[in-house]
């Protein structure tokens, strides 16, 4: 025995919690990966007498991987600071209860085709194996089923919110500071809430749950980051119901700004 009779699925919970985050971190890292080569390539080559990232219809592209790659880092890195602090911090550890199952569901599930897409910015040569995208591609998909595939990252959702009501209590503070900066985001949030409230529907929807929490919680972490250009395209998109394919982030935000912010820096 490793803990107190009939207590066995909590113990084995607070250890996936550590695993699930390890898968986070790794999906998070090959989107940042995939995604700083596909930058290179484009800052690199010419068409048409241009580099390609000055083309538009690329620099949309681009700018919507390096959104998409950023909030998965920090979402990875605020369930981080929550795990360190859940030993002391009942707050944290409840939010951490709920929120580690949902940026695995969330994060895992997108890394897939966000490797898919930086490689096809580099047209035949990130298909052959003499770049380094067709090993990530291989990699990316590992982590959604790793330690409990998507659909028992819903489960354990729709466990938490049946069960420990203070998870989501937590969770929902956690956004509370962003969504009184962001009309975009209050009004994302309270539809949330009320889905939620709908337990007779849960398990039908549960992965539509899961991901509207994960968004949620994104925009939340972009507009506290106080980078405006990244957090306007966020809430214009995903907080919209867009951005299934990368690279239509719609005309007026400023996708020259996000892609130089996600450009490698040279050491």
């Amino acid at each position: 025995m490793i803990g107190p009779e009939g207590r066995g699925v909590p113990t084995i919970i607070e250890m996936v919690m550590m695993t699930r985050f390890d898968c986070i971190v790794g999906s998070a890292s090959l989107m940042r990966q995939a995604l700083a080569q596909a930058l290179h390539h484009c800052m690199q080559r010419e068409i048409s007498g241009r580099r390609l990232a000055e083309h538009a219809l690329m620099r949309n592209v681009l700018a919507d991987l390096a959104l998409e790659s950023e909030a998965a880092l920090l979402l990875a890195m605020r369930i981080a600071r929550r795990l360190d602090e859940a030993a002391h911090d009942a707050r944290a550890r409840q939010f951490v209860r709920i929120a580690t199952a949902v940026g695995k569901y969330w994060v895992c599930k997108r890394a897939p085709a966000h490797v898919n897409e930086a490689a096809e910015c580099l047209g035949g040569a990130g298909y052959v194996e003499e770049s380094i995208l067709p090993r990530l591609y291989r990699e990316a998909p590992v982590n959604s089923t790793w330690e409990g595939s998507g659909n028992v990252q819903c489960v354990d959702v729709l466990r938490a919110l049946a069960r420990e009501p203070a998870a989501l209590e937590a969770f929902l503070a956690e956004l509370a500071p962003a969504a009184a900066l962001d009309r975009r985001l209050a009004a994302y949030v309270a539809r949330l809430q009320d889905d939620l409230a709908q337990a007779d529907e849960r398990e039908h929807r549960a992965r539509e749950l899961v991901g509207r929490m994960a968004l949620a919680l994104q925009a939340a972490l972009l507009l506290e980051a106080g980078h405006g250009a990244l957090a306007d395209a966020f809430c214009a998109t995903r907080l919209a119901g867009r951005g299934m394919v990368y690279g239509e982030l719609p005309a007026g935000l400023d996708c020259a700004t996000i892609v130089e912010r996600a450009r490698p820096q040279p050491a």
